[in-house]
């Protein structure tokens, strides 16, 4: 028996909570791509956020300026559930526009009697410099199909459109200055002269305008050059075009000295937000940037308080979701930081680390509705036995953490007696350096399973040294699993089609998709081995895999793979797949199936097109992504008339 099966479990975990898992809003909101230049636009009854899309040219990877393909919307009615809709408008979908030009920059979108009118720059087909172009669409969510031509008249970026109390309809563009127009309400060409906005406000360099309009007056708000980066600024008129009586900054440079930052202000449900952009993702290189949003204040005349960027960002936390706590309202900064969890993927995310006794991190506005939480879970790595003591409001308890070298989840009784709208404090009382990555609350008592329950033998065995064949059903048994990478996630609604092909699509270990597969046993990295199994049932069970290992469950990337040996070719066959959650197939080194969504392990879920096993050696690769819930997959061939294919052998060799 390997030393793997060997481990005994003692694993405590909350199954309640981490079944209701979802996710809260906090800065950065988009968190599985690079995203700029946010407008955000309120139709529906939802916020619908339109924001570039930084990429590395593909085509010139040494030109790192501001080098973005295609458009992507996303949607939500609480600002803390984003959907990402996926890709509404890419360059070589342009007609006037260069299809390898990377320079679809910062956009707009309106609407007026049931069409969306979608405003972007580009670099056009013929010549040099930017042109603005219109998309046109019957849901915000597209599909968008772009003019013919440009709107004539008009050289610049950075389309703002205001639909304006007076009826008229305006466009706002930076090039040669700030500049403005009275446009058609199709936006198919410019109704008036283009006028300057810029010339009674302070010098320096100015680019992308966002226009808006409150309580009949009309705020110009723009990026600002004021010292070595920029700020955000703002002016107010009476008039749409001006001219605009400077008032100040909105929000001050970046600390960090990220040169960009460009904005847009929306009202939604009675509060005032600004959705801007950072380096957060990207620290040593701030043009791979990010959305932030937090919440604006008006003065009673009409003037904005400055804007202090948060980590924590805006809406309410659920009690009983994960509470990132890396996204804090507050720390003790001279004995507590944040570092990422892999500054190779940093999409994973942070963790705080209380380095010292006295260390302390806030995270404020946690909702713990009607009912007093039972049990308080810390995912955590500690190399010292370490104590925490966690307040709410009036209530507090102190909790021990006993030393974990890898990341663990530990589920612990809570008798706090909270409700209602709370600040959380997490105080370092004994030990150090204790890095946490999330906590939750929740209802039950911790559920212990013990050696017997979490067996992995119950499951899977070492794999044997005579080849294998497919069960009477035809699903597949034997397969090599790569020990998990963890991958958190507070809801599986992150699995669309556009994260799973940028997460599949890194390189995680040598010989990825090779069809030389690794020996039982060997290491994939510092950090990851192979093990060769056979399962005991159809469907390969990646949750009790995980257990075994002393692992989180949750919130896990797993690999495997298989070698189907066949003594003739079987054409005409499908690979058939059913997982929970997300999953990628590859036959032979060709994608067959993407499963995304939020997927429970059904049979059959997905087929692919017709293929043929050929004679001899056929690798089948698969990669299964899980959120807040279990995991596991089966796999088996289906011929032409839908019965299982079972005339084959399966190694891992």
């Amino acid at each position: 028996m390997s030393a793997l099966m060997k481990k005994s479990i003692f694993f405590i975990l909350l199954a309640a909570f981490l079944a209701s898992a979802g996710l809260s809003a906090q800065n950065p909101v988009i968190r599985d791509q690079y995203t700029a230049d946010p407008t955000a636009r309120v139709f529906g009854g939802k916020v619908w956020l339109f924001a570039s899309h930084d990429i590395i040219s593909p085509v010139a990877p040494e030109r790192k300026w501001f080098c973005m393909a295609d458009y992507h919307v996303f949607s939500s009615e609480d600002l803390m559930d984003w959907t990402d809709h996926g890709v509404i408008l890419s360059q070589e979908n342009v007609p006037w526009g260069k299809p390898d030009g990377y320079s679809m920059w910062a956009p707009d979108c309106v609407e007026k009697d049931g069409k969306y009118y979608f405003v972007f720059p580009n670099a056009p087909r013929e010549g040099r410099g930017f042109a603005i172009g219109v998309a046109v669409a019957d849901a915000p969510e597209g599909p968008y199909r772009a003019y013919e031509k440009p709107i004539p008249g008009i050289w610049g970026i950075d389309p703002c459109v205001l639909q304006a109390s007076d009826g008229n309809t305006y466009l706002y563009w930076s090039g040669m200055g700030l500049q403005g127009a009275r446009v058609k309400e199709d936006l198919t060409a410019l109704e008036s002269a283009p006028v300057r906005l810029d010339e009674n406000l302070p010098q320096g360099f100015k680019e992308g305008p966002f226009i808006f309009e409150r309580e009949g007056r009309f705020y110009l708000t723009y990026p600002w050059v004021q010292d070595k980066t920029e700020t955000l600024a703002y002016a107010m008129s009476d008039n749409p075009l001006g001219p605009f009586e400077f008032k100040g900054i909105l929000m001050a440079q970046s600390p960090n000295e990220c040169w960009t930052n460009h904005h847009s202000l929306v009202q939604y449900k009675g509060e005032w937000y600004l959705f801007y952009h950072h380096n957060d993702y990207s620290p040593a290189f701030d043009k791979n940037r990010s959305v932030r949003i937090d919440k604006v204040v008006f003065n009673p005349d009409g003037t904005i308080l400055p804007v202090t960027p948060t980590f924590r960002g805006v809406g309410i936390t659920p009690a009983r979701s994960l509470i990132q706590v890396d996204r804090y309202s507050a720390l003790g900064h001279l004995d507590a930081y944040i570092e990422f969890l892999d500054e190779q993927r940093p999409f994973d995310g942070w963790y705080v680390c209380l380095s010292r006794p006295g260390a302390w991190v806030r995270y404020d506005r946690v909702d713990f509705g009607e009912e007093a939480p039972e049990t308080l879970t810390f995912r955590y790595r500690a190399s010292r036995d370490c104590s925490v003591y966690v307040s709410l409001g009036e209530a507090g308890g102190l909790f021990d953490l006993p030393a974990s070298t890898s990341w663990k989840s530990v589920c612990l009784p809570a008798s706090l007696s909270t409700t209602g709208l709370q600040d959380l404090r997490i105080t370092l009382e004994e030990g150090a350096d204790l890095q946490l990555d999330w906590v939750s609350f929740g209802d039950d008592g911790p559920v212990v399973f013990s050696d017997s329950s979490t067996a992995l033998e119950k499951y899977m065995v070492p794999a044997g040294d005579s080849p294998a064949r497919p069960d009477e059903d035809g699903f597949v048994r034997r397969w090599l699993l790569l020990e998990p990478i963890s991958k958190p996630h507070r809801t599986n609604n992150d699995f669309t089609e556009t994260y799973l092909r940028e997460l599949m699509g890194q390189n995680y270990f040598p010989g990825q998709l090779s069809d030389v597969l690794p020996k039982d046993g060997a290491r994939a990295n510092k950090t990851l081995r192979w093990h060769a199994f056979d399962s005991k049932l159809f469907n390969v069970k990646l949750f009790r895999f995980a257990s075994n290992l002393s692992e989180d469950r949750y919130g896990k990337l797993y690999w495997m793979a298989t070698v189907v040996n066949c003594e003739t070719d079987i054409p005409d066959v499908r690979l058939a797949t059913g997982s929970n959650g997300a999953s990628m197939w590859w036959v032979n080194g060709k994608e067959v199936v993407l499963m995304d969504g939020d997927r429970r392990m059904v049979v059959d879920d997905c087929a692919s097109e017709r293929l043929t096993l050929k004679k001899g050696r056929n690798v089948i690769w698969g990669a299964v992504i899980n959120g807040p819930g279990l995991s596991d997959f089966c796999v088996r061939f289906l011929d032409a008339e839908g019965k299982p294919v079972t005339h084959y052998t399966i190694t891992t060799k």
